[in-house]
């Protein structure tokens, strides 16, 4: 998967997960952008990308997530992707 497919599925899974369609998703994004996008929903958002991607994260690597483009970057190595 291309980073630009893994880029609009995350937002698409950002989206879900806040119940908001029209939220705009940049990789510059973060919790602070949204104000349902809680610690619950980060979970929820971490999950969900597991389960798409079919990859597995580590604690120490979603802490270390700061915004979506980091988080895109992340899920980009974990499927061998760049």
């Amino acid at each position: 998967m291309e980073q630009e497919a893994i880029t609009a599925e995350v937002a698409k899974i950002i989206r879900d997960v806040l119940d908001d369609p029209d939220f705009h998703v940049t990789p510059e994004t973060s919790a602070q952008d949204h104000p349902e996008w809680d610690s619950f929903n980060h979970i929820n958002m971490v999950i969900a990308a597991e389960v798409r991607f079919r990859i597995k994260f580590r604690a120490a690597e979603v802490e270390a997530v700061r915004n979506v483009g980091d988080f895109t970057d992340l899920i980009a190595r974990k499927c061998q992707v760049t």
